[in-house]
């Protein structure tokens, strides 16, 4: 049901939907409200369409997916350049630090993200009370409907 136009439109949100919707740090219900109060700290509940958030348990799982993804990228990187031109190493620490950090930084929120919007869609955790009205509210036309041709 799309709550926040009150217009009882049944709009079903895909996986990639929610998960792109955590990964631009947006509600993955509307997709319209911020998902994050600070950097990490996952909002209690969407400003704008009141979906609870805080049943989300993240943990580890986006820091995992950060240090793979990144040091898929940046490891083959440093093994080509010190094959290619052989650089000292104070310059190969001077240019891969800071590389390593900033693009661990920003992926760490835009992962979270993804991943809770995953959990919420998939009911995971404290999710699934909304996973399930979600469905209650995507049957419910169609049972109506139904309703309707029997009279």
């Amino acid at each position: 049901m799309d709550r926040r136009k009150g217009r009882g439109v049944v709009m079903a949100v895909s996986l990639a939907k929610a998960m792109w919707r955590g990964f631009c740090g947006k509600c993955p219900n509307c997709g319209e409200g911020h998902m994050f109060g600070r950097f990490l700290k996952v909002a209690d509940t969407c400003e704008h369409c009141g979906e609870e958030l805080f049943h989300q348990r993240a943990d580890d799982f986006p820091a995992y997916l950060v240090m793979v993804v990144v040091g898929h990228l940046v490891v083959p990187a440093i093994l080509a350049i010190e094959t290619a031109y052989a650089p000292p190493e104070w310059l190969q620490l001077a240019v891969w630090l800071p590389v390593t950090l900033f693009a661990s930084l920003a992926l760490l929120q835009p992962t979270k993200g993804a991943i809770v919007g995953l959990q919420w869609q998939l009911g995971m955790h404290g999710f699934e009370p909304s996973k399930l009205r979600r469905e209650a509210d995507e049957l419910a036309p169609a049972l109506v409907k139904a309703d309707t041709r029997a009279a």
